[in-house]
């Protein structure tokens, strides 16, 4: 007997319907066929246990198990469920009367247990797309796939379950989740506040700045200056997440099993990978690819603590993702693309020893070492981060106050407002929304000057032996710090202000 029943392959961050064409017949055997890696080809074993355990069995006939489309790879272990129902479907042992309505997908224990899968929202968004009524998913996947509406999705803990249901002995109870109630109930409670940092007056606005105007921004200080707590503060200040960020970002955390029973994403994202990591991690790959870092910091931050010391190469391979905002994976037989639209936020000591610009330590490194130490950031990379600030230690009587700071509710109150300026302004050009997307033709289009902030910029420039790239990531600072103040024209205080944020620009430093 045929019987067709249908799963789901995930590529990229989309999924496609995968058709299991089950065919028991005479003779002996179990063949699958369809591009199966290995995990898939391992299934009968997984399978023949789970049915054993529970009361039931493989026919001792021929199977024959077609994956189609055949051309399309498939891999890991959550088809067990798929094809397993498909086994019990097609040798009579449960009804198969309505099961081309259902998308089954779960990975299967020995005894029978349903383990989570990878990718659940995708499935769902592709099901719901491809008109199935159902969606069969492990219980810890459900809450994540019920955030699709329009598709009744039920989660499972075994293959029990499942059989009853169809056997018609006890229905299985739907998932339910309201998107849009459990995303506006959950979407004001940051973990980190800006109140907990004690002085650094000036270092907040420059990261008041950053958040309001998307731009990427490095932090240059000695250790123990507060670098690391102001970037982990950062997300809790950014306009929060619309509701189609949150599902975006959703899908790429859950195509690498990043949701399991959380279902969806409240907070902007925070990654900060260690300076050890690949090139390969940070942008993603792999022989099946998969998201890297700077994917799964969507809609969020990425932060590189002590910069200098990641891998020349690996700092490399960010550029085409910060000027593109998205990467792409290419392989022989397919090629997958990651959005990766994410605020980059860096750290470094001002030398080897740390100390080059801190007034309380004597600076220890020569000029060649602080040179050779600057260096191992390229210009390219310096070209795509708008702001420099360097960052100097708190003094004890700072630290010792008991006074609680403002809070990052009020601050991202001002940078919501900068941000839906820009929003307005941007209405009519596709892909930007803030200012650090600004290409040079916007930036003249936008940031245009008076006679005197003019000068003020020539006069900058020429004195601070500023480089040609300062030139138009101040003006791209200016335009943020104007509508931080609802001010509709660049004005030589805004200039003023952006000129300092090019630490890394002047002489003294990489020249």
């Amino acid at each position: 007997m045929l019987t067709k029943v249908y799963g789901s392959a995930v590529f990229g961050i989309d999924a496609t319907t995968i058709t299991v064409e089950v065919n028991i017949d005479k003779g002996i055997g179990y063949h699958l066929v369809g591009l199966p890696d290995n995990a898939v080809r391992e299934s009968s074993y997984r399978i023949s246990a789970a049915l054993n355990n529970n009361g039931f069995k493989l026919p001792g006939k021929k199977i024959i198990i077609n994956m189609a489309p055949a051309d399309i790879r498939k891999e890991g272990a959550s088809y067990d469920l798929t094809l397993a129902i498909g086994i019990l479907a097609a040798s009579n042992q449960i009804p198969s009367a309505n099961i081309d309505e259902y998308v089954i997908m779960g990975e299967l224990s020995l005894d029978g247990n349903v383990q989570p899968i990878k990718g659940a929202l995708p499935i769902a968004i592709k099901a719901r797309e491809e008109g199935f009524k159902y969606l069969i998913i492990p219980n810890d996947n459900a809450k994540e796939a019920a955030i699709v509406d329009n598709i009744t999705v039920f989660g499972v803990d075994t293959i029990m379950q499942v059989i009853n249901h169809f056997k018609e002995d006890e229905k299985l109870t739907q998932t339910v989740v309201d998107t849009r109630a459990e995303f506006y109930k959950n979407i004001d409670f940051p973990e980190f506040d800006f109140s907990d940092v004690k002085g650094q007056e000036s270092i907040k606005r420059c990261m008041e700045i950053a958040a309001a105007g998307g731009h990427n921004i490095i932090l240059i200080g000695p250790p123990g200056s507060g670098k690391t707590m102001l970037a982990k503060r950062l997300p809790s200040i950014l306009p929060p997440m619309t509701l189609h960020e949150a599902l975006e970002t959703t899908k790429i955390h859950s195509v690498v099993g990043k949701t399991k029973n959380n279902g969806l994403m409240f907070q902007r994202p925070f990654r900060s990978p260690h300076h050890t990591i690949s090139d390969v991690a940070l942008v993603g790959g792999g022989q099946y690819p998969q998201p890297g870092e700077i994917s799964l910091s969507h809609n969020g931050v990425l932060f590189l603590d002590e910069l200098p010391e990641f891998k020349r190469t690996v700092l490399e391979v960010m550029r085409q993702p910060l000027e593109d905002r998205e990467v792409t994976i290419s392989r022989a037989r397919f090629t997958v693309t990651y959005p990766s639209s994410f605020m980059l936020v860096a750290s470094m000591n001002p030398s080897p020893s740390g100390f080059f610009n801190d007034p309380n330590s004597p600076m220890t490194s020569s000029p060649q070492e602080m040179q050779r130490y600057l260096s191992k950031i390229s210009g390219p990379l310096l070209d795509r981060i708008d702001i420099h600030i360097e960052v100097t230690p708190v003094p004890f009587d700072k630290l010792s106050d008991e006074r609680k700071g403002e809070t990052s509710v009020a601050i991202r109150k001002r940078v919501t407002a900068a941000r839906e300026i820009q929003s307005a302004r941007f209405t009519e050009l596709e892909n930007i929304h803030y200012n650090a997307q600004m290409n040079v033709k916007q930036i003249r289009k936008f940031c245009k000057l008076s006679d005197e902030s003019k000068n003020l910029l020539k006069t900058a420039m020429e004195k601070l032996n500023l480089s040609a790239r300062a030139y138009d990531r101040i003006l791209k600072v200016s335009r943020t710090i104007a509508d931080l103040t609802n001010e509709p024209d660049i004005l030589p205080n805004h200039i003023a202000e952006a000129i300092q944020y090019r630490s890394l620009d002047r002489d003294g430093w990489l020249g």
